[in-house]
């Protein structure tokens, strides 16, 4: 019996830094009421804030909901109000070598002549994060940018040249992500199951990018039971399903 169901958040329950919709919302509701859940991404908490907890339905038990930015290398949890759990920050000087490193190799791959909706490099205190078209790019556009993943291999293959004692991974649709060596989301998940106290194997992960060289291949790997979706409308379906099981 699976006691907690995770998710990816973009692409997942959400298009691309987009709120979660109602049906979506309300299926999340009553999945708190039968089960745990927990969504991770590399997001920071304000962007989890906007896209899923101010969106939920006023009666859901966010006291079941466990909420994982930045590839969770942060856990927040509700306990009258939401609270940090932990967070495993940069220092001020790992900071600034990663901001330099991603806006020289940027530069040299040629990503800066494209149009920016907003800043691309965003300090997320425990993970750092390149944008190929900034923070607030439209969403047709981020689709268009890098269907391929080819400009953002060339940026990964850079980067970890000059930053080759950390993690450098693709996520989203237009990013890449800096965290510190072995941070990925098996990290994060065996983040969760210290924090939870609930067994790799009473989880269940739900998420889009569960491929080789995907964001969300490394739960897989580390052992945890995973459905790769295409879209959102398919994690719907998935979820009222689980619902109906587990009532």
């Amino acid at each position: 019996m699976k006691r907690l169901i995770a998710f990816d958040l973009d692409g997942t329950l959400a298009e691309s830094k987009q709120p979660i919709g109602e049906p979506m919302a309300a299926l999340l509701g009553q999945l708190l009421a039968v089960a745990n859940v927990a969504v991770i991404s590399g997001g920071d908490w304000p962007q989890f804030e906007t896209q899923v907890v101010s969106r939920l339905p006023a009666d859901a038990d966010l006291a079941n909901l466990f909420i994982l930015p930045t590839t969770g290398t942060k856990l927040y949890r509700f306990e009258g109000a939401w609270r940090r759990a932990y967070a495993d920050d940069f220092s001020p000087e790992e900071s600034t070598a990663i901001r330099t490193a991603l806006d020289r190799a940027s530069r040299e791959q040629g990503l800066y002549e494209d149009r920016s909706w907003g800043e691309r490099i965003e300090d997320r205190g425990s993970q750092i994060t390149f944008s190929g078209l900034g923070q607030q790019a439209p969403l047709d556009a981020k689709k268009a940018w890098d269907p391929d993943f080819a400009k953002r291999k060339r940026l990964q293959a850079a980067l970890q040249a000059q930053l080759p004692d950390l993690s450098i991974n693709i996520g989203g649709s237009t990013s890449i992500d800096i965290t510190r060596k072995g941070v990925d989301k098996a990290y994060g998940m065996r983040r969760l199951i210290e924090s939870s106290g609930i067994a790799a194997d009473a989880i269940l992960f739900l998420g889009d990018a569960v491929y080789p060289g995907g964001n969300d291949f490394p739960v897989a790997q580390f052992g945890i039971d995973t459905i790769a979706v295409r879209d959102v409308a398919e994690t719907m379906h998935i979820v009222a399903a689980i619902i109906a099981c587990l009532k």
